[in-house]
């Protein structure tokens, strides 16, 4: 039967264990722990167990190690951006009005020239019309083949005519946009744009801040470049 003095010795060095490894996990200061010396009387023969040595634990946290680098946050870069608005820049510019008035103007004569045609074919027909109870079958058939034949004469200058209208708008529309977008490149330049976009009818922007619209400026930066 074991020692009753010994067993009270070793349930106080467990104890002390217990207490050691809750410091040690509780808090990363530094911890001594330092078991005091248990005095008993004992008339056994067995030799009291010595006591244990002081343990002191040092945190990880105080151990030398290398310090990691760290990232200063640069400044973000500003970048200047805008819209303009194409109907209202392609409306107010002044190269645009005389594009087409000059196109209105080639128009004009293109309507002459169809209302023309359309006379001539029409005076043709009552012409016929008068005449094609008095003539031969012979001389009908040939009236009314020469009339078909003006008709798709007539037709194919029509659709020539409207070819070349739209041909001539096309052209002119192209020289007008390509002098603004060379002049609306030489603004952004010169102020430091890094972007500016077109804001169209078709929705190619669906929202922009009214502070980004510079579209009044850019009107008057191309309409004093084009008088020049």
């Amino acid at each position: 039967m074991k020692n009753p003095v010994q067993t009270v010795i070793n349930a106080v060095l467990l104890v002390a264990v217990g207490v050691l490894f809750f410091l040690h996990f509780r808090s990363p200061q530094a911890v001594a722990v330092v078991p005091a010396a248990v005095a008993t009387t004992t008339t056994s023969t067995e030799t009291p167990l010595p006591a244990e040595p002081a343990v002191v634990e040092t945190p990880a946290d105080t151990a030398t190690a290398p310090v990691p680098a760290v990232a200063l946050p640069t400044a973000p870069v500003t970048e200047k951006i805008a819209y303009v608005e194409s109907s209202k820049l392609l409306e107010g510019y002044q190269g645009m009005k005389d594009a087409r008035r000059a196109f209105e103007g080639k128009a004009k004569g293109w309507e002459r020239q169809n209302a023309a045609l359309v006379g001539a074919f029409r005076a043709a027909v009552e012409d016929y019309q008068k005449k094609a109870p008095a003539m031969s079958a012979e001389l009908r058939a040939t009236s009314e083949a020469r009339l078909q034949q003006m008709q798709q004469e007539s037709g194919q200058q029509q659709e020539k005519i409207g070819r070349q209208a739209q041909e001539e708008e096309a052209k002119l529309t192209q020289t007008v946009l390509g002098s603004v977008n060379k002049k609306v490149e030489a603004y952004g330049k010169a102020r430091g744009y890094t972007l500016i976009l077109i804001a169209a009818p078709s929705g190619t922007i669906a929202y922009g801040r009214k502070d980004l619209d510079i579209t009044v400026p850019v009107l008057a930066y191309l309409n004093q470049n084009y008088r020049k």
